[in-house]
């Protein structure tokens, strides 16, 4: 299959109950590429979830990117393959449910350096991989407006928040208005919450592509070195 864009994701678990349950929560199963079926609830879990579905349960580390010219898959799994033999698992206490703006997303609780440090290491180290930005894509990411960090995040990496600007999160929802958000994570809270993993551990990187119709699918795990 051809892929329009690439990323590097943690992905959880494809075995963990979290999860699964997260995954249907969204209606995508970046593992299979195939949609799953909301769970059932008195909300319009579809209307909530329809922004982060194409992407997965996932946490960005590596930006989604066009490949730069004279670039290829086979070159960038290779180089996602040295970039785990190079960084060890991480533990942190655990995840919990959160409202970052308008929207619901899962953080971890504990130390983040070492999960900022990873992030970091990814943004970096696969950065000739990708193509610079069109117009229309700086355009459309300084229309939201930009700090000075941010515009040099955007020049320098291609997107505004990252390096010392990035937040672990695995999104949950859209942007939400206040009642929606307010019965969301009320939900979430209950049903979401008790399955949330104590420690939250992440053992290793996952490059998925952006298939033709925009949805993204997971290519490959690469197991973190065990230090």
């Amino acid at each position: 299959m051809t892929f329009a864009r690439y990323a590097l994701y943690f992905a959880p678990p494809a075995d963990a109950a979290w999860a699964q349950w997260a995954a249907a929560w969204l209606g995508w199963d970046m593992e299979t590429g195939q949609p799953l079926a909301h769970p059932a609830c008195d909300l319009d879990v579809a209307a909530i979830t329809e922004t982060p579905r194409k992407y997965g349960l996932h946490a960005t580390l590596k930006p989604p990117m066009r490949l730069a010219e004279g670039q290829t898959e086979a070159a960038l799994r290779d180089a996602c393959a040295t970039l785990a033999t190079s960084q060890k698992p991480l533990r942190l206490e655990g995840l919990e449910i959160a409202k970052l703006g308008r929207f619901l997303a899962l953080r971890p609780t504990g130390d983040e350096t070492a999960l900022n440090q990873l992030a970091a290491a990814c943004v970096e180290t696969l950065d000739a991989f990708r193509a610079p930005p069109t117009e229309a894509e700086l355009t459309r990411r300084r229309g939201n407006g930009l700090s000075p960090a941010q515009e040099a995040n955007l020049t320098q990496w291609g997107y505004p928040h990252v390096m010392e600007l990035f937040r672990f999160h695995i999104t949950l929802s859209g942007k939400l208005d206040k009642p929606t958000v307010t019965a969301t994570e009320a939900y979430l809270t209950q049903t979401l919450l008790p399955l949330l993993p104590q420690p939250f551990e992440i053992t290793d990187l996952a490059l998925v592509g952006e298939r033709a119709d925009g949805r993204f699918e997971l290519i490959q795990r690469y197991p973190l070195a065990s230090g």
